[in-house]
């Protein structure tokens, strides 16, 4: 099942700064911390907390977030279903990136240790 053209435009439209405060929220309430979030995102994208922070600033839209990230080169092995898409098999790269810091975000939520959740070949 692959997401429709108009879902795949509306996620290329969020901008990282109206969802990034609830991954905090979301990872805070399950005992895990910001730190460990930023950690995770600069794993999957190469950004640090600075540059995470400018794209926050700008409001980056997903779209202009990971044309700039440099995606891990482990990022294929994020496996799994998140919002109900396996997200090995999403044939649009921008809709499967967005999708891969989901399901980082959750199995951080999760309680996942972190040398399981930043990838090694």
């Amino acid at each position: 099942m692959q997401p429709s053209p108009e879902h795949q435009a509306k996620i290329a439209r969020l901008t990282v700064a109206s969802v990034f405060p609830h991954y905090v929220t979301k990872v805070e309430r399950k005992g895990r911390t910001k730190a460990e979030l930023l950690q995770v995102i600069e794993w999957l994208t190469g950004f640090t907390d600075p540059e995470l922070e400018k794209h926050l600033a700008e409001k980056s839209t997903f779209a202009t977030f990971f044309a700039q990230a440099t995606l891990n080169a482990n990022a294929h092995l994020i496996t799994g279903v998140i919002c109900g898409y396996r997200v090995e098999e999403i044939e649009d790269p921008l809709t499967q990136q967005v999708r891969y810091l989901d399901k980082l975000v959750d199995e951080l939520a999760k309680g996942r240790k972190m040398d399981k959740i930043l990838r090694t070949a």
